[in-house]
């Protein structure tokens, strides 16, 4: 019996699956992207230039430029790298 019910639901989460890549599919053909927005080049390095000039702290660039924390390291760390 509980062969029975895991079949169903596996036959279950098949459809919901599917159904879920035939919405995407629809989205992207009336040109819809899924994900975040991504954050302008010119914003990022605006964030980048003002933490570079030691006036700012972290949490007034978050303000002035609506680029959260996290994305601020985020980009120090790439750039650090190359």
């Amino acid at each position: 019996m509980l062969t029975v019910f895991q079949a169903f639901s596996q036959f279950e989460r098949d459809l919901i699956v599917e159904r879920t890549r035939e919405g995407l599919k629809s989205a992207r053909a009336r040109g819809r992207k899924g994900g975040r927005p991504k954050v302008s080049e010119k914003d990022i390095q605006k964030a980048l230039n003002l933490y570079h000039s030691e006036e700012y702290s972290v949490a007034d660039i978050t303000k002035m430029t609506g680029i959260s924390r996290a994305t601020i390291y985020r980009y120090l760390e790439s750039r650090k790298e190359k």
